[in-house]
């Protein structure tokens, strides 16, 4: 299983990210870390456990508040090793971030509506997708739900009712994606608890997870880390 650690940015900080609910994420406080600095959060991160992919969701530019360009160009001139998957919002040609090598957009389904998500296909498949859920909803254009063609290899299942939760991942819809679109790999987030969780995930085909609570509670730690990745 490969490990993908989180990094959710709210007016400049890390944030806790819980069940979807924006408006009340606070800046992070954690055994793993006591600073919400985004470089501090990395550097606990990659003092944990060599990470090489780092996933990072604009809070700001998501909900149309501002962003944080600049601090995630220095973030990512600082880092040109690693690779970072970033969700700004929407996105109608792939020139954010574009000069640095070791970006990738992600696009969200919540940040489109069914009138606009075909510029998807301006990114000629050169991105990641992240199908968006709340608890019963899909979020965001119905039309990528249900459009393949619009796809990209790598999807995430962003399960937000389940982000910083104790209620696990949701295996049953992963599962389902897995078996319908084979051709496609699926990532998993939202609601990974522990070791047992990650097992639970290979179980079905699921190579890829995003962490970030679990991280922060030492709930999977440098040594779950070392065996997960080997």
């Amino acid at each position: 299983m490969y490990i993908i650690p989180v990094l959710d940015l709210k007016d400049g900080c890390v944030v806790h990210a819980k069940q979807g609910q924006r408006e009340q994420y606070a800046p992070v406080r954690s055994p793993l870390c006591q600073s919400a600095d985004l470089e501090k959060v990395m550097a606990a991160y990659l003092n944990l456990h060599p990470f090489t992919t780092f996933y990072i969701a604009d809070l700001n530019a998501i909900a149309g508040r501002g962003d944080h360009q600049t601090l995630l160009n220095q973030l990512l001139s600082k880092f040109p090793s690693l690779e970072f998957w970033i969700d700004s919002g929407f996105q109608s040609t792939p020139s954010l971030y574009y000069q640095h090598d070791n970006y990738v957009p992600v696009l969200g389904s919540e940040s489109y509506t069914n009138a606009n998500c075909s510029t998807l296909l301006t990114f000629q498949q050169k991105y990641i997708l992240s199908l968006d859920f709340a608890a019963t909803l899909n979020l965001g254009a119905e039309q990528i739900f249900v459009s393949p063609i619009l796809w990209p290899e790598r999807i995430i299942i962003m399960s937000l009712p389940r982000v910083g939760s104790d209620q696990g991942p949701d295996v049953e819809k992963l599962q389902q994606f897995t078996q319908r679109y084979p051709e496609h790999v699926f990532i998993a987030a939202g609601g990974i608890r522990n070791s047992e969780d990650i097992a639970a995930l290979s179980k079905i085909g699921i190579t890829t997870a995003l962490l970030a609570s679990a991280l922060h509670a030492g709930t999977i730690g440098a040594q779950d880390l070392q065996q997960i990745a080997s």
